[in-house]
This record gives C-alpha cells, structure tokens and sequence, in this order.
C-alpha cells in the first residue's frame, strides 16, 4: 500500500496504531482492497518522496467496508455518484506491526526485478496504484532484503 509521507506516512500509522485506509480512487485498487482479509500483512511504501520505498509492515485489520469520505462534501474523495445504498468505494483498516530495521528504497528493489517476476506490479512501467498485490515469494524475497 502506497502513501505520501506527507499525507500519511508510517511514523503516522506507528503514532495512531491503526487508520482506515482512505481516498483509494482507483477501481483496480479497490478491487485488490476487496480481496483482503483480516491478518494479511501489508508493505507500507513512500511515494512521491526523495526515497521512494518500503519503509515499514502493517496488517489488515478490518475486513473492507464503505470509506465514508465519498459521502461528505467537504471531503476531497467526496464522489456525488455514491449513496449509502450503493456504495462505489471501500477501505480496510490497517494497523501498524513494525518499521522496517532500514528503508527499502525502489532503486534497490528494481536490482531485484528477476527475483520478484515479471507480474510484481511496482515494477510494472506505468504502475501508479496505490493497492496492490504481493505473493508470499515477493514477500519474502523483499523482507530478505532488510
């Protein structure tokens, strides 16, 4: 799961110990949300910072349900096509298991690219979603890299 260290970063999720995981805009994304259940451990990557990368370990834990940010107004994820009783966006909870011993950054895990397979969307050009899947192998092969 992807965040701007400025919005949201795992210092942020260490200090609150679990947020709702909010503002996912992107039907692939969401659908990847769908797919989560309660325990399943969760990379938490800096985006769209000097060093990009993993900087930490969360888990799900919630199962996925409404983000309530479509319904209000004020919000900048307000979507005036969602209703309450057709929701178009979900999130899941995600709570804070550890920082990482030291960041990973996206230079070194594309060294790593023949590793993880041609399918670990990071790494696929023009990849932006900010939810994406990881196998087991990808888990442990970048975990290995700490």
């Amino acid at each position: 799961m992807k965040s701007e260290p400025g919005d949201f970063s795992i210092d942020d999720l260490q200090r609150v110990g679990t947020e709702p995981w909010t503002g996912v805009r992107n039907y692939q994304a969401r659908n990847f949300m769908r797919q989560m259940q309660v325990g399943d451990g969760v990379l938490f990557y800096h985006s769209n910072c000097e060093v990009p990368g993993v900087y930490g370990i969360a888990e799900v834990a919630s199962t996925p349900y409404p983000d309530p940010t479509q319904f209000q107004k004020t919000s900048k994820y307000y979507d005036p096509k969602a209703t309450h009783e057709q929701p178009r966006w979900e999130l899941v909870d995600v709570q804070f298991s550890r920082k990482l011993r030291r960041p990973l950054p996206l230079s070194e895990i594309r060294g790593h690219a023949d590793a993880l397979g041609e399918e670990f969307e990071l790494l696929r050009k023009g990849s932006r979603l900010s939810v994406m899947p990881v196998t087991g192998a990808q888990w442990k092969r970048l975990l290995s890299l700490e």
